[in-house]
This record gives C-alpha cells, structure tokens and sequence, in this order.
C-alpha cells in the first residue's frame, strides 16, 4: 500500500519495500484548463554528493544527457504534453548502481521556455511525484503538490536519499523562479547555469 507523503516528511523504501532495488519514480501534472495546449514541462534528476553539489554536469540527468555514466539514474523520455492520465514523464533508479559519493538523487521539473511564454507552476494542477517498485509494478510512496506555486518555474519535487545503511524518499516541493538554470546554480551544474 501507498503512503502519501505532505512537504517535508520523508519515508524509509527500505522499510516500506524490503529488497527495493529499481524505482520508476514518476511525475504527473495537468496544465489549467486557461493555459492552452503549448505548455511543456520538463522532469529532469541530479546526482547529488555529501557536499550538497553535482560531482559534475555528468550527474544532471534530462532530456539531452538521459543517463549517468553508471547508468544508475535513466530519464526516460519526454511528454510535451502532459496529456492523458498516468505519470506524465519517468525516471529510472537502479539502487545497487548508484555511486557510493552519491548521498541523494533529487528529482526536478522545469516548463519549458516559462519565461517567452509566461508560465509558471501557479496554471499547473494536479501535480504529484510518485516512487514505484519497478520489478512489482507497486507504488510506495507519492508526493502530491498542493502548494500554490505562482511565481515559480522549476521545482525541486523530491528526493532518494542514503541514510544509516537505508534509502529513503522524501517531499521536498522547494520552488525556483529562475527556471532549471535556478536549480541547475543551486545543485553546482556549470553547462546549464
């Protein structure tokens, strides 16, 4: 059984789902119906150190860089629309592959070119993260989005992170105004920034 998740509160995979090892952790969401069709978001994962940054730009994981060098974390491809039920854009995580220097995988989702088209999280509804045992297909945890995000363009969703031998999920929901480069800045990516 799911257990849903409000900002700020974490949950153990280890303990939820004993012998997790694959996540497909997805990202749903609905433009409002006063936005129009041209709305695009973009999910994206960084592979963050104990020292709070990227080892490098390798470790930004998104549509032009879908996987790391250990193929650990996989983004799995984009919906330019966010049309139809069901999560919307996928990540993939093979636990046992991700780098021992990696304390946390943090999930993000962007708009697309917000700025040219004046879009921020405030037209978006129903957005939600959500953590899958890929190998049972059985959700763990799902973070909904209930914050009203008005002037942000990019968000900080979640994060997998290690923790005393476990792995563990926790609902961030930490906006940026400044689009991916904002987060991008923020996690020590330099391409991007």
């Amino acid at each position: 059984m799911s257990l849903s998740l409000t900002k700020g509160n974490n949950l153990s995979l280890t303990k939820a789902a004993p012998g997790l090892k694959r996540l497909l952790v997805g990202l749903g969401w609905d433009a409002r119906s006063t936005v129009g069709d041209d709305f695009d978001l973009d999910a994206s994962a960084l592979l963050v150190g104990y020292n709070e940054k990227v080892r490098s730009d390798a470790d930004f994981i998104f549509y032009n860089q879908p996987s790391d060098a250990a193929k650990s974390v996989t983004y799995n491809g984009d919906n330019r629309t966010g049309e139809g039920d069901g999560d919307d854009e996928t990540v993939s995580v093979e636990l046992d592959l991700v780098p021992t220097d990696v304390e946390r995988v943090v999930f993000t989702a962007s708009i697309y070119d917000a700025d040219a088209r004046n879009q921020t999280f405030g037209q978006v509804r129903k957005a939600y993260i959500r953590v899958v045992d890929a190998d049972t297909n059985t959700e763990v945890a799902r973070y909904d989005l209930n914050e009203d995000f008005s002037t942000e363009t990019s968000l900080v969703f979640a994060e997998v992170y290690r923790f005393d031998g476990e792995w563990k999920f926790k609902a961030v929901g930490q906006g940026f105004s400044d689009g991916l480069g904002g987060i991008a800045r923020n996690f020590g990516v330099v391409g991007l920034s």
